[in-house]
């Protein structure tokens, strides 16, 4: 398979096309906020929100006049705020982005004083959700949740049960990137995360990549670089291969590739292996990733959960007749895998699933 051989990993040189990475990083701005959908749209919100925040977080150099095609939506955001109080965690992210990467006005300031009087953090389920928009707060010096101490480390307790991410749940792994991308503020601080946490990042990078998840596995890359670790370098390297497999063409069909387009070319920005470098097409964009034609996580969970009784937790023992069950690109995959990390053995333990079967007495 063309660009996912797994045996052939080599280095990629992205190409630049545009003249200027601002100019490039202008135009997809320019798409995301006129070109696919309407400031009415939840999704057009989502979609800013992710392109703002990236640019932010990487310290991007925009250059002058790029942020004018919000202008209409900075000026009344206080009205969107007040109407849409569901939304406000993707609104006071838009407002305080514009703001710290030029946008003239302080709105950002009163925005999160206004969430923080309305209660708002405090009305979501989630840990997640509360730690983002403590996040957000407290980048205008206002904390919305002063009576919860226990957060941080409820969070970090969460990141360190590695056993969680040893097994397929892609719900639990971006949340885990997204713990450590609020605790570290994308890379500004130490997120504090014990080696557990770090182990819990390789497992959930080690399905990403039996996977061929190119979204998941950038995250994964990026939140172990804000945690101040080197991430595997077979996967740092199959992603920057991976720029090639998409397309951006004019199309009426928005249900796309777009956030895995993205999360590429942050962790190519932030790995210092290029990103942006795409020319971007005028028109409704589509982001295209041509897909992988095998899926060795299939085939490994498949082989396992066939082998029954027989499985053992122990990859030395079962590596052998793994290996002999499988394709031969599922094959390149998970030894390209195994080589990747000193905590293959560690992972497969909890990816074998052995821990609930009866022990003998109780059947006896």
């Amino acid at each position: 398979m063309e660009g996912n051989d797994m045996s052939t990993i080599v280095q990629l040189n992205v190409p630049f096309r545009q003249h200027s990475k601002a100019a490039r990083q202008a135009a997809l701005l320019k798409t995301f906020a006129t070109g696919r959908r309407s400031p009415e749209d939840v999704f057009w919100l989502k979609e800013n929100a992710e392109m703002l925040n990236i640019l932010e977080s990487t310290g991007a150099a925009l250059n002058p006049g790029t942020l004018d095609i919000f202008s209409v939506f900075y000026e009344n955001i206080e009205q969107r705020m007040e109407f849409f109080p569901q939304y406000y965690r993707f609104l006071l992210s838009l407002c305080l982005d514009l703001e710290d990467l030029g946008m003239t006005g302080t709105k950002g300031a009163a925005l999160s004083e206004w969430v923080a009087r309305q209660g708002l953090p405090q009305a979501e389920l989630s840990d997640l959700q509360r730690a983002e928009a403590r996040r957000l707060c407290a980048r205008r010096g206002v904390d919305p949740l002063p009576a919860d101490e226990e957060l941080d480390a409820r969070l970090r307790s969460f990141a360190a049960r590695t056993h969680t991410f040893a097994m397929p749940n892609k719900k639990a792994a971006y949340e885990l990137t997204h713990i450590v991308f609020y605790l570290s503020e994308y890379g500004r601080k130490d997120p504090a995360i014990c080696a557990d946490a770090v182990s819990s990042l390789i497992f959930a990078g080690t399905l990403a990549f039996l996977e061929f998840n190119t979204d998941l596995l950038a995250e994964i890359c990026l939140a172990l670089r804000f945690a101040g670790q080197a991430p595997p370098e077979v996967w740092e390297i199959w992603l920057t291969q991976q720029i090639r497999t998409f397309s951006l063409d004019d199309s009426t069909g928005l249900q796309d590739d777009y956030h895995e387009y993205l999360m590429l070319n942050w962790f190519l920005s932030c790995a210092g292996r290029g990103g942006f470098g795409d020319y971007v097409p005028e028109g409704r964009l589509s982001f295209t990733r041509a897909r992988p034609s095998s899926a060795p996580l299939r085939e490994l969970s498949h082989c396992m959960y066939s082998m029954g009784a027989g499985r053992s937790a122990d990859w030395g023992v079962m590596r052998g007749d793994v290996c002999a069950q499988l394709s031969q690109e599922a094959k390149a995959a998970l030894i390209a895998a195994e080589a990747s990390t000193d905590r293959f053995g560690a992972f497969f333990e909890g990816f074998a699933r052995v821990g609930l079967r009866p022990a003998p007495e109780l059947n006896a």
